[in-house]
């Protein structure tokens, strides 16, 4: 076996009858997304084609949807293992860019096009001959030879994919030129355009950039230059009209004779007004320069052979009809995996939804669209009220998504995801290492090992994994966010206010970044810094972290009405988020020194306990959960309560100073205060600050204990030291 895709495996086969070596593509049996017919309509196609460069089909074998196709075993390395290896001079260049030329202009004169043209699909034999691989029957049926693009082999494929294919529109002969231009840019300047961009940040610079991509090297002749800027135009209209076009330019270079000159663009002809008297008849759109409307642009992702579909587009442009509003696989894909990259942003998961769920409608077995619904789900869960549907949703999303295809990657992520909030970690991390070893660079499934990683108190583990994706995807905020709340737990609160300012630099529009770096300038004690990076995350967007962080900052200041009005916004329907139980416990405690509002605050702080027991249910080892469970049974007078839970947090989060703090404010509201005072000192020494110790009412009492003054006077001589 030579390789493996999701619809069928690849072999290397001896043919006994010719006794020769030849390449036996078999499908799986779940493969039948083709009728047999299409698939020999398709292979007759493909074996028409003469010139030396297309790879030959011998036979199809087989019945039905178990066919298997045979076809000439071809050795050599690929176009893109050629680049990376240094030796692609100009010459040979060139060479390579001719031959390519000359045989897709035959291909063209049939009217057949690739649409999936790239250094994958073409092969460099020993004495540098080109062939071309990957036709309309492999690529429907089987995308060993080129990997789906539905599920965006990003950078593999969309580096070499015309703009207006990532809009929507079947392949056509220009999309073939765009991607010879942009290999034999990448092949002539030594990287491709955009090289720093990777995954759907390199989708969106292709169909966004409409400028002419740069000039290559000095060393490239001015004519070559302005050939592949050409190529690579924006606009379809603006580049070679044909390969033949491309073939002789190049040609022309190396000293051959020009034969029939070409326009190198479409000459559009002025528009004529007829007489209104005179009756008309209304010509034809040329061949492959059609506005592609929604029955064609429905199969824009699927690259390889195709025949152009011209009838919807003639029928809306003979008769007037409105076209159907366009759809694009490819496009909706992007979209909400663009939504999903930034799922903590307002209204992203509510685009993700709409986006994954429109492909849905058009192919409900779409494993990718499944696996980006999961993971939206699974967030949804989160933000809601721990809505057990949601998760129910996620999971059998994810199953779907694997049914479908086990060896993608996402879909293995959102069962990490679903899987992880079910409770069960280990079997998560599994999930996760599966995602990543089919896909090492899967930006979600990188963050779901980190915030695993995070979980199991793995921190150095969890900073390897962040440092390399900053490194992959130096424009994701997500991942400088979390190293920054990774490094808030821990203590390092110089270190976090640097990432959160990051954060809100790259991404100035989310609220949430503001009510991070707020919180961490509270730690750092520079509370009128953090008062105003809430006002400005107020004018962003209201937002419950923003509230909350606004009624922390009142309450350490002793405005406890205000750190009622602030808390109640956090919770309420309209602003805040009334399914977090830190909300409720927060309103609580400001509550509590309020005259007149001291049952309220039970009120609050039962309405906490009870949301808190749902998330126990499912991570009874998390040492956050256990802790402020603990301090909310003590507020609530359930003493043995606190007494098993506070225990447990220090069991599992025996250096996490919040950890510590909480567990110092749970034992001397129980009366414990050795217990207490044991607990504040490992919460000082890890870092927990001195001005949240001062301005903690509860712990008023405690301070004036001598064993606290002289616990001041040791940090403040071991910080000299």
């Amino acid at each position: 076996m030579l390789g493996e895709g999701g619809f069928g495996h690849v072999f290397e086969a001896w043919d006994a009858k010719l006794c020769r070596s030849v390449a036996l593509k078999r499908l799986k049996p779940q493969a039948d997304v083709l009728h047999p017919e299409k698939l020999i309509n398709e292979a007759r196609l493909a074996a028409s084609l003469k010139h030396a460069a297309f790879v030959r089909i011998f036979a199809i074998e087989g019945q039905g949807t178990s066919q298997s196709i045979v076809m000439e075993l071809v050795e050599g390395q690929t176009l893109g293992q050629f680049m990376h290896s240094g030796k692609a001079d100009l010459q040979g260049a060139l060479d390579i860019a001719y031959q390519i030329a000359d045989a897709m202009d035959e291909a063209h004169a049939m009217d057949l096009v690739h649409g999936d043209l790239k250094p994958s699909n073409l092969m460099l034999e020993a004495d540098g001959k080109v062939r071309i691989l990957d036709f309309g029957l492999a690529r429907h049926i089987d995308p060993q030879a080129t990997q789906t693009t539905t599920l965006c082999d990003l950078q593999g494929t969309i580096a070499y994919m015309a703009p207006e294919r990532l809009m929507g529109r079947l392949p056509d002969t220009r999309g073939d030129v765009y991607a010879l231009g942009a290999m034999l840019y990448e092949m002539l300047a030594g990287q491709r355009h955009f090289a720093h961009l990777n995954g759907l940040a390199l989708a969106a610079a292709h169909m966004q950039a409409t400028e002419p991509w740069p000039d290559l090297p000095d060393s490239v002749p001015p004519a070559i230059n302005a050939l592949v800027r050409a190529m690579t135009a924006h606009d379809p209209a603006e580049r070679p009209r044909t390969m033949r076009d491309v073939r002789e330019a190049i040609g022309a270079q190396r000293g051959e004779p020009p034969t029939l000159a070409t326009p190198l663009a479409d000459e559009i002809p002025a528009k004529e007004e007829p007489p209104a008297s005179v009756s008309i008849r209304l010509p034809l759109p040329r061949k492959r320069t059609l506005k592609w409307g929604a029955g064609v642009a429905l199969l824009a992702v699927l690259a390889g052979w195709q025949l152009p579909n011209i009838l919807p587009a003639v029928k809306s442009f003979v008769t007037g009809e409105k076209a159907p509003a366009p759809y694009s696989e490819m496009a909706s894909m992007a979209a909400g995996m663009e939504a999903l990259r930034v799922f903590d942003r307002e209204d992203a998961q509510t685009q993700a939804i709409e986006h994954f769920s429109t492909v849905l409608k058009h192919n409900p077995e779409h494993a990718a669209a499944n696996a980006g619904l999961s993971l939206v789900f699974t967030l949804r869960y989160l933000g809601s009220n721990r809505d057990e549907t949601w998760l129910q949703r996620a999971d059998v999303a994810a199953k779907q998504a694997l049914t479908t295809d086990d060896q993608l990657a996402l879909a293995h992520v959102a069962q990490a995801w679903a899987i992880e909030h079910h409770g069960d970690r280990r079997q998560a991390m599994q999930e996760i290492t599966t995602a990543l070893n089919l896909d090492p660079n899967n930006p979600l499934g990188m963050y779901g090992k980190a915030r695993l990683l995070i979980y199991a108190q793995k921190f150095d583990q969890a900073r390897d994994v962040l440092d390399k994706a900053i490194a992959l995807y130096p424009r994701d905020r997500l991942f400088i966010s979390m190293l920054g709340r990774m490094n808030y737990n821990q203590g390092n609160y110089a270190e976090a206010e640097k990432l959160f300012r990051k954060a809100i630099q790259m991404d100035p529009q989310v609220a949430n970044a503001y009510a991070q770096l707020s919180a961490t300038l509270e730690r750092l004690n520079r509370g009128n810094e953090a008062l105003q990076v809430l006002q400005q995350g107020l004018q962003v967007h209201p937002d419950w972290e923003l509230y909350t962080n606004l009624g922390n900052a009142l309450f350490n200041k002793g405005d406890y009405l205000g750190a009622v009005q602030s808390f109640k916004n956090a919770v309420s329907e309209n602003k805040g988020n009334p399914g977090n139980y830190l909300l409720w416990a927060n309103l609580a405690d400001a509550q509590r020194w309020v005259p007149g509002q001291i049952e309220l605050s039970r009120d609050s702080y039962r309405r906490a306990i009870t949301l808190i027991k749902v998330m126990l249910q499912h991570s009874p080892d998390d040492p956050k959960v256990n802790s402020r469970l603990a301090l909310y049974a003590a507020y609530a007078g359930l003493r043995d309560d606190a007494l098993w839970h506070v225990t447990q947090a220090i069991r599992l989060a025996p250096t996490l100073p919040d950890i510590h703090f909480r567990a110092a404010l749970t034992y001397e509201l129980l009366g414990k205060r050795n217990e207490a005072m044991a607990a504040l000192k490992q919460a000082m020494e890890r870092g927990y600050p001195i001005n949240l110790i001062e301005s903690a009412p509860d712990l008023l009492t405690l301070r004036r204990d001598a064993r606290y003054q002289q616990f001041l006077i040791n940090l403040e001589r071991d910080n000299k030291k």
